[in-house]
């Protein structure tokens, strides 16, 4: 496929280790931001509340019409711990207490995938799992990380691929999807509207 014939791609996050893992991969999203008020949309559980932030993001950008013939991506991730939905901490006294709450136990990172086809007016979408079994990081190690700022920034208030990582312990399943996109999902999604991840390569 010519450059000419590929599909426009448009990352509807902020997040740029989601912009660097589908750079890694070989594509060249553009970013626009959804916008989307996160507090105004509710689930029944987190892996369904992760999936509804994710479209709801991807419906958002599609929407404009400066997008329109593009492929937009929308995700949103989850910790899942004790079928409660933790996203980011408001501050640091509340990471502060989500990490001490969460060492030693093992929680379920949720991301919600979105692929919207703005040609065609349709998505597909669908939520990655990923089991998670943090460290236990001592006060002080704890104190040193919500100091970072760094779990103000991420879902669950920890991240892969930044100063938390030596305090999980192991993951099992798309470690892509702790930090932030599920590739083999976001393939199998494209797959579905019709498009082959190879054809979007740069």
């Amino acid at each position: 496929m010519t450059s000419a014939d590929r599909p426009r791609l448009v990352l509807a996050s902020a997040s740029p280790a989601r912009l660097n893992l589908l750079k890694q991969a070989g594509l060249a999203p553009e970013v626009i931001v959804s916008g989307v008020d996160e507090d105004a949309v509710s689930a029944p559980t987190p892996a369904e509340l992760a999936l509804a932030l994710a479209e709801a993001k991807a419906a958002h950008v599609a929407a404009r019409p400066e997008v329109f013939g593009a492929l937009v991506i929308g995700c949103d991730s989850v910790l899942d711990l004790d079928k409660q939905a933790l996203g980011k901490p408001a501050d640091a006294e509340e990471a502060t207490a989500r990490w001490k709450a969460m060492r030693g136990r093992v929680g379920t990172l949720q991301t919600g995938h979105c692929v919207y086809d703005t040609a065609a007016k349709r998505y597909a979408s669908a939520t990655a799992s990923t089991l998670v079994r943090f460290g236990d990081p001592t006060d002080d190690e704890i104190a040193a990380y919500v100091a970072s700022g760094e779990p103000l920034h991420v879902a669950g208030a920890f991240t892969l691929d930044g100063l938390s990582a030596p305090f999980v312990e192991s993951i099992e399943g798309d470690p892509g999807n702790v930090i932030g996109l599920s590739l083999p999902l976001l393939r199998k999604l494209l797959a579905e509207l019709g498009f082959s991840i190879t054809d979007l390569w740069v």
